[in-house]
């Protein structure tokens, strides 16, 4: 089948699209019932969208570390050996494409575009590109808006994709099998082939700090002034009040903010509207960054929102922001990767954790020092992964200092002038019978001593 510049390696028929079940359309997804951000959303027409979500500042801020976090690692072709331990390694026919995915990306982009597209829809769909081999060369991640799962009668998964040029697909529309498809999902909360976004569980949180956010650009823009009302003492008409309010808004809103106002008739300016601190503006935009912040799993601290953490160590930080937030976007990447590229064994992709943080030298020397004592490195090994440097002559082979020996060991060794016979008392050892034999003992031993510290 051929799909623009694409070929696809599969000859079989596509079966009737008869009875396909259509799973997304669009950003949010298809529901197969209506899920509200807050009760009656529905019915008032309140709708919160991603590329609005997106506006917030803590949306922004999550959705970005996180791609960036993501891209900074290294992705490598790795290699298990006989004894289960992966290496990185090269291969002509899949190192290539974990170079340079398509021709316009580099691997730190399509990584951080794979992952932006996953946050956001929370779904991402890559579009493979294969050679005559059927080994696949190129990657595409798709626009998720314009990509449809289906599900045949018998089962088997299928995906309509709408035109996108940027990807070679030129066609209006196609249905292509799965194996063409890499799909990366958030977690499926309501159908196996949907993934949800963060932003389905904070978008009411980012709306609500949108709005204290404009309703404080438009305090500011009226002078730092809140609204009020003008009252007199008796009843006026409504064309009074009308002219009286057109007047005052002409004069005395905006840039005519701050001008003396003259007031007669006994007429009366009373505030109407909370200060920021009556309606604690400041703590309601941190809830809100802070109620975003969680949805992604990311520590509020890394994204500006409240202090870090009063440790001296960053490191334990870093381990805690890799185990709830960025390793279930790894894990699932890598196996992505190794099912859509068809990797044989004993072949594999990995990313490397250890990128994430770079020790200081005080650091990185103690943790080099520490690996290398224990024997759990060779120097050579320990050089390369603390202080990027290469092998040196002997370096390669673990080494451990020889001081602690087991009890049986040490009970069955020899000692000199030590009898083997139980509760025999070498002659040196055995007490003098007079005080004669003592002053000699210790006369030669004083002289013992004389030589070896003139020696």
């Amino acid at each position: 089948m051929q799909i623009g510049p694409f070929t696809i390696g599969r000859t079989k028929a596509l079966p009737t699209l008869r009875g396909l079940s259509s799973l997304s359309s669009g950003g949010w997804g298809w529901w197969p019932i209506i899920r509200e951000s807050f009760t009656g959303a529905w019915q008032n027409n309140v709708e919160v969208q991603a590329s609005t979500a997106l506006t917030y500042s803590a949306v922004f801020a999550c959705v970005t570390l996180i791609a960036a976090d993501v891209g900074k690692v290294c992705l490598r072709l790795v290699q298990v050996d006989a004894n289960g331990i992966w290496t990185e390694t090269e291969s002509p026919s899949f190192s290539p494409v974990l170079r340079k995915p398509n021709r316009y990306q580099h691997i730190v982009k399509f990584i951080e575009q794979w992952i932006v597209s996953k946050l956001i829809h929370g779904n991402t769909y890559v579009l493979k590109q294969r050679d005559q081999r059927g080994i696949v060369t190129a990657l595409y991640v798709l626009d998720p808006t314009r990509v449809t799962p289906l599900v045949a009668n018998d089962g088997s998964v299928y995906y309509e994709l709408k035109r996108d040029d940027l990807s070679g697909q030129t066609l209006e529309s196609i249905t292509v099998p799965a194996s063409e498809v890499i799909h990366d999902l958030m977690i499926p909360l309501y159908h196996p082939l949907i993934g949800v976004s963060p932003i389905y569980a904070c978008g009411i949180a980012a709306q609500q700090g949108l709005s204290i956010q404009n309703n404080s650009n438009k305090l500011f823009s009226n002078g730092s002034m809140p609204g009020g009302v003008l009252t007199a003492p008796g009843a006026i008409s409504d064309e009074t009040a009308q002219r009286l309010k057109a007047y005052w808004d002409e004069n005395y809103q905006g840039d005519n903010v701050g001008k003396v106002a003259v007031l007669g008739d006994g007429l009366k300016y009373d505030q109407m509207s909370m200060n920021a601190v009556d309606s604690q503006l400041i703590e309601q935009l941190k809830w809100t960054g802070e109620t975003v912040c969680s949805a992604f799993h990311v520590p509020a601290y890394m994204v500006g929102i409240g202090p870090p953490p009063p440790y001296a160590n960053i490191e334990p930080l870093v381990q805690q922001y890799y185990s709830q937030c960025l390793q279930s976007l790894f894990v699932n990447m890598e196996k992505c990767l190794d099912e859509g590229l068809e990797l044989p064994k004993p072949y594999g992709t990995e990313f490397d954790p250890d990128d994430l943080i770079w020790m200081n030298t005080e650091s990185r020397t103690k943790a080099l020092q520490d690996s290398i004592g224990s024997g759990g490195l060779s120097p050579d090994e320990a050089r390369k992964k603390f202080m990027g440097l290469g092998p040196v002559a002997g370096g390669n082979t673990p080494y451990l200092q020889q001081q602690y020996w087991p009890l049986k060991q040490l009970a069955e060794r020899e000692t000199p002038g030590v009898p083997e016979a139980p509760g025999e008392i070498p002659p040196q050892l055995a007490p003098a019978e007079d005080e004669e034999d003592v002053m000699d003992m210790a006369a030669s031993f004083a002289g013992l001593l004389r030589k070896e510290l003139a020696a």
